[in-house]
């Protein structure tokens, strides 16, 4: 679940689209949509951060609860969340093994949804994984969040990324003005090479590399065993020995990833497992955030 205090500062973002900066939302395409607009739709119970003026104070007088009118406004264009759902994404850090690069990425998705719902903005989310893709189509609603945490309930990391043939529905579904954001390590080629050519096909692209706070200090020390999760190749070294040449080589791989990317004119951060999950959408969404 979102903690409360991220919540809380998700209400101060706005998601936009480099198409149209100023506007709330995305305001292109009218839908019916749940949301802070002018026709009543209906109640629901007051969450931590919701504006005051919103309370039905009458409905307050009678039951002694807090609800929170919700009305129609129009929506427009689809997010569409892309999880790379491969084997590497389920690396963790030695200090906390229950908080993997995937549950970032479940928790950064469910605050993307958070932040649409709150537009009345439809979202969708792909599982990117061998195989198979788990798509869900963009609708808007608390349905479908709760849509959204009941496939990420069952959502592990497993496999390698999938290859061209199962990513083919992809070309289909992401509309001409949708929003996708790429939540992946950026460690397979095949994720890369998936953004941009979205991007290229005139897709608004935003990327997130998922990094553990062992990869980015590499803090090991004594004898090792590295594996990779996915093709099983294995390194075996000295953690301080290795320490210099690694940080050196993963930071110039670092620098190549952000040149691509700045190349295909797709937007990116970094997020590593001891920051606050909201860190890339304050980046991305915050007031004065820049555009590349």
């Amino acid at each position: 679940m979102i903690p409360p205090e991220t919540r809380t500062r998700l209400r101060r973002l706005s998601l936009r689209t480099r198409r149209d900066p100023a506007a709330r939302g995305f305001g292109m395409h009218a839908s019916r949509n749940k949301g802070a607009g002018i026709e009543f739709a209906q109640y629901r119970a007051y969450e931590p951060g919701d504006e005051p003026r919103r309370i039905d104070w009458k409905l307050f007088a009678r039951s002694d609860k807090f609800f929170v009118r919700e009305a129609e406004e129009e929506s427009p264009v689809a997010v569409w969340i892309l999880i790379d759902a491969s084997a590497s994404m389920g690396q963790a850090d030695r200090a906390r093994p229950d908080w993997s690069r995937l549950d970032a990425a479940k928790l950064l998705a469910l605050c993307i949804a958070e932040l649409a719902l709150m537009q009345g903005d439809r979202f969708g989310w792909v599982a990117l994984q061998e195989g198979a893709l788990g798509l869900a189509e963009p609708r808007s609603g608390r349905a479908q969040t709760d849509r959204l945490q009941i496939d990420f309930a069952r959502m592990e990391a497993a496999g390698t990324f999938p290859d061209a043939s199962t990513l083919a529905p992809l070309w289909e579904r992401i509309g001409a003005r949708d929003l996708v954001l790429f939540l992946g390590d950026c460690f397979d080629e095949g994720g890369i090479a998936l953004i941009e050519r979205l991007a290229k096909a005139g897709r608004e692209v935003l990327a997130v590399q998922m990094l553990t706070v062992e990869e980015r200090d590499f803090p090991f020390d004594g004898g090792y065993r590295f594996m990779d999760q996915e093709s099983g190749a294995a390194l075996v070294g000295d953690g301080s020995a290795l320490r210099e040449t690694f940080l050196s080589r993963f930071a110039a791989a670092r620098a190549a990833l952000d040149e691509r990317l700045d190349r295909a004119g797709i937007r990116h951060t970094t997020y590593v497992l001891d920051e606050a999950i909201d860190l890339p959408l304050q980046t991305f969404f915050g007031r004065g955030a820049g555009v590349r």
